[in-house]
């Protein structure tokens, strides 16, 4: 089971999604990345995107350090109901309905943002390791038009995958290896 590391909600215990269809990022992995994002002052106030969310684990992680709206965006079944129960707990501990969770395919729920024209600021997308590099190309084209000017893409990936293919209108601009896990960091130009 993980938690939350730090903020309103720090120390609440989370809920995982049982199996091993997801992989959740470990707590040296998400201590890093968020201690990062606090030094960019890139939470308070920001607009969060949790791609291929499985447990909901790094969106809830930011609305608890000050994100004012997060969405959780889930297709699997059995990580859909994990998503809602994080979502649900943090709310209730936030007082407030600041984590909100979308079930379905992340391309489709990026079309419909796409043409709403609402801007995010920050983005995690952890999606599956089998997921194909083109597909992962698709949906990097596909986040192009939902990000708000400075917004940050942080994707996570296997150390072994190569390096993503970067759409024109997002460009990387570090990565930060821990173990078998691979961060990268991209923005728009």
């Amino acid at each position: 089971m993980g938690r939350i590391i730090a903020g309103a909600a720090g120390g609440l215990g989370l809920k995982s999604v049982p199996g091993d269809a997801t992989r959740p990022t470990t707590d040296r992995v998400k201590e890093a990345l968020f201690s990062r994002l606090e030094s960019r002052d890139e939470l308070e106030g920001s607009r969060v995107l949790d791609l291929y969310a499985g447990s909901g684990a790094l969106g809830v992680e930011a609305a608890s350090r000050g994100a004012r709206a997060v969405v959780l965006v889930e297709q699997a079944p059995k990580a859909i109901g994990i998503c809602q129960a994080n979502a649900a707990l943090v709310n209730k501990q936030l007082r407030s309905d600041a984590v909100l969770v979308r079930r379905g395919a992340v391309n489709s729920f990026l079309a419909a943002e796409g043409e709403s024209g609402r801007g995010w600021d920050l983005i995690f997308m952890d999606p599956p390791y089998p997921l194909t590099e083109s597909e992962l190309a698709a949906t990097l084209q596909a986040l192009v038009p939902v990000l708000d000017d400075g917004a940050l893409v942080v994707l996570e990936r296997s150390s072994r995958s190569p390096e993503p293919t970067w759409p024109d209108g997002l460009e990387a601009v570090a990565s930060k290896k821990y173990g078998e896990t691979i961060l990268w960091f991209a923005e728009p130009i």
